[in-house]
């Protein structure tokens, strides 16, 4: 029977507690152990016991390949107990030289191609081995230079780090998404990166731009160019976020595009296949065709065919870059394990600064485990010596004593140490000439000695060290930049209208609000047909890639592109399927005009301002309020303005009284009621005794037709100019006879 002393069989805790503790352990796991990369030897655990595992099964440079499976079985079954796809997934990863700026693993087989990086053979196919690369970091490892710990069952050693000669962490940069954080790091030109580690280690108070100007931007395992400008680039560096943009190596040839580099893991099916997409919905009628040359010679080679010679190549170009992969943004997030052990955003000078920190205790450490090994050695050989000082006693006292370990180490005062290294001495080894190699030897290690102790001493000679590796392994492994850095400007994707034929078009509006377009201008409206009790409105002619402007009653506009409109081989289509007006309004004007022309829009009430057509297009479908109309007032019909600052306004209203004003007196509005332009009395509008009727701009050379019935007054500029008078006036009335006028027109000079 259990007693209330002995301990529970489980603990009893609230689930909150308990959940936000695994939570917690979780995600350290994961950040520390997984996703993000070390900035001492800049890799994850699972590469990192990769490699150390290749370098037990000696898979170094120089030896013969093997199997990937045999290197995979030995890092999950003593290192990295996880999934065997995703192990042998890092380990092509680090032998993919498109993806590894310097790769890590050489690999014989199918690794995988740029177009798919994922398509690498199985690990049962493939074999592998480290590169000479891979020297840079496992060197150094049995000198003593790192902690070890115990693996995942306690039965082996691994390191806890790499002691790494270069900054493998933006060498060869990694990507990797944690628990609340991630790590995106580009790789980087070792000699420049390794011309910035000498130039601080030289002068540790640099300042970043000082950095900047050996490292002066990423560089990819790919030739396409960088284009970040060097501004953004250098804020980058300075506060460890930012972006990157890559754009493809791109030039004429004859009449097509060669494309012969692309952006960091862009696969150019894809961008094919993006392209194609374009041509196939139209959006590209200036190419014809794709061609993938690429072979191994040329592994990316993508030619396009131009229709034609005329076709221009920069905004082509520009279209491409936008709307395809041949222009790609990289995140950058400079997170990585510090030496503190916490993971943390730094910035170049940093990262650099506390590489070189890390280097400086692995030289120290290397350099300190050497004076052991010196000095162990040196002890031993001191043994030796004893030997050829009493040869024959040595051996006597062996043949005579029972127990002669102890009694040499008290005859001739010798350690341990010394008497076990001499009591496994061979015969041969007792020769004249052995002893001379063994001083030999001793003086040899002793000027070693004298070296390392002196170096430990002197923090000059340990940094003049470290530059000596640093210079010899920047001639060894660099090699010059990939990614070139050019400032262009800003890719622009086409509009909708610069890519469709430009064809003579005419719009055709009904009463009803019906609307087709007819091909060419040549369009007789006297053959056109309408449903039963509808007929024509209005015509409007211009080009199919022009947008088309719909004015209704209640001073609203509306755009839809002049392509898709139904054409007039029917009765078109009701503009209220494309259009959502109010359902008292009814479309009035019809416009297909540049969109800097300049108008006059004026109400029956007797205001009015100046616009362009630009101001009048919306891609709502409820349109957009332009004209504030007063009560029972309309909109009159668009007047276009040659020059909004040349020429006189022209206002007639409905009793016949003119008004002429300089037109620049009327404001530049983009929607609203606008300046009174001729005096309307209120009580006469009401009463719809008096309104607005006619608007006209005259120049100089222009001659003012007015109609009332049969009869006609034509008026040259110095005859209107006597009508001439303050914006907002009354006017002056027209000739007896001429007080109803029907219609009044611009002949222009």
């Amino acid at each position: 029977m259990k007693t209330s002393q002995e301990s529970p069989l489980f603990e009893q805790q609230p689930l909150s507690h308990f959940s936000e503790k695994a939570y917690l352990n979780y995600a350290m796991y994961v950040i520390l152990d997984r996703a993000l990369p070390h900035i001492a030897d800049g890799l994850k655990p699972v590469q990192r016991r990769i490699l150390y595992a290749m370098s037990e099964l000696d898979l170094f440079s120089p030896a013969k390949f093997k199997k990937s499976a045999r290197t995979i079985g030995d890092v999950i079954g003593k290192y990295h107990p996880h999934g065997d796809q995703a192990c042998y997934a890092a380990l092509a990863l680090m032998a993919q030289p498109f993806s590894f700026r310097y790769p890590l693993i050489d690999g014989q087989g199918n690794f995988g191609s740029a177009d798919d990086p994922k398509s690498f053979a199985a690990m049962r196919y493939t074999e592998a081995r480290l590169t000479r690369y891979a020297d840079s970091l496992l060197g150094e490892l049995l000198k003593g230079a790192v902690d070890w710990l115990p693996n995942f069952d306690g039965t082996l050693q691994e390191p806890t780090l790499l002691p790494a000669r270069l900054p493998n962490v933006l060498l060869n940069g990694t990507t990797g998404i944690a628990v609340g954080m991630a790590t995106d790091i580009p790789p980087h030109n070792l000699r420049e990166v390794v011309s910035a580690c000498i130039h601080l280690l030289d002068h540790p108070n640099a300042t970043l731009l000082e950095l900047t100007r050996f490292i002066p931007g990423p560089d990819f395992p790919t030739e396409a160019e960088i284009i970040t400008p060097p501004r953004d680039l250098q804020t980058l560096y300075a506060s460890g976020n930012g972006s990157i943009r890559q754009r493809a190596i791109v030039q004429k040839e004859n009449n097509s595009i060669l494309i012969t580099a692309l952006p960091y893991q862009v696969s150019s099916s894809k961008v094919l296949e993006q392209i194609a997409a374009q041509i196939e919905t139209k959006q590209l009628p200036m190419l014809v065709d794709l061609r993938d040359e690429s072979d191994h010679e040329h592994p990316v080679r993508l030619r396009l065919i131009l229709r034609s010679n005329r076709v221009e190549f920069e905004p082509l170009l520009s279209h491409l870059f936008a709307t395809t992969l041949l222009e790609q943004t990289y995140r950058v997030n400079l997170n990585v394990i510090g030496q503190n052990g916490s993971p943390e955003v730094k910035n170049l000078k940093t990262m650099l600064s506390e590489w070189l920190a890390f280097r400086k205790e692995v030289v120290r450490r290397r350099l300190q485990f050497r004076l052991e090994k010196v000095d162990a050695r040196l002890h031993i050989l001191e043994g030796f010596l004893t030997i050829y000082a009493h040869l024959d006693k040595i051996i006597a006292l062996i043949r005579k004593e029972d127990d002669p370990k102890h009694a040499l180490m008290h005859r001739f005062h010798l350690s341990e140490k010394q008497v076990e290294a001499i009591l496994e001495v061979r015969l041969r080894q007792l020769a004249k000439l052995e002893e001379t190699k063994i001083r030999e030897e001793q003086n040899d290690l002793q000027k070693e000695k004298d070296m390392l102790e002196s170096t430990l001493k002197s923090a000059a000679k340990l940094k003049a060290l470290i530059r000596k590796e640093l210079e010899e392994d920047h001639r060894k492994y660099g090699d010059n930049r990939r990614s070139p850095i050019a400032e262009r400007s800003p890719a622009m994707a086409f509009k909708e209208t610069d890519v469709l034929p430009s064809e003579p078009l005419t719009l055709i509006l009904s009463k009803q609000g019906w609307v087709r377009a007819a091909k060419g201008h040549e369009v007789d409206s006297a053959t056109l047909k309408f449903k039963a009790g509808d007929n024509l409105k209005s015509l409007a002619k211009g080009r199919s890639n022009q947008p088309v402007v719909f004015l209704d009653s209640c001073g609203r506009s509306y755009t839809l592109p002049a392509h898709t409109i139904a054409d007039a081989r029917g009765f078109g289509e009701p503009l209220t399927g494309r259009l959502k007006a109010p359902t008292h309004a009814a479309f009035e004007y019809m416009l297909m005009e540049k969109e800097e022309q300049w108008m006059v829009l004026a109400s029956s009430r007797g205001y009015g301002f100046l616009t362009q057509v630009s101001g009048l297009l919306t891609k709502n479908r409820t349109g957009k309020a332009v004209m504030r109309l007063a009560l029972n007032a309309y909109l009159l019909s668009p007047l276009f303005v040659p020059d909004p600052e040349q020429g006189l306004l022209v206002s007639l209203s409905l009793e016949g009284h003119l008004l002429a004003f300089p037109i620049r007196e009327l404001p530049k509005l983009s929607k609203g009621k606008g300046n009174k332009i001729i005096q309307i009395p209120k009580k006469r509008f009401e009463n719809r005794e008096e309104q607005l009727l006619h608007v006209a701009v005259l120049t100089e050379k222009d001659t003012l037709a007015l109609q009332a019935g049969k009869r006609t007054l034509t008026l040259n500029y110095s005859d209107v100019l006597k009508y001439q008078g303050s914006r907002g006036n009354r006017g002056n009335k027209l000739p007896q006879g001429f007080r109803k006028v029907d219609n009044l027109s611009v002949v222009r000079g």
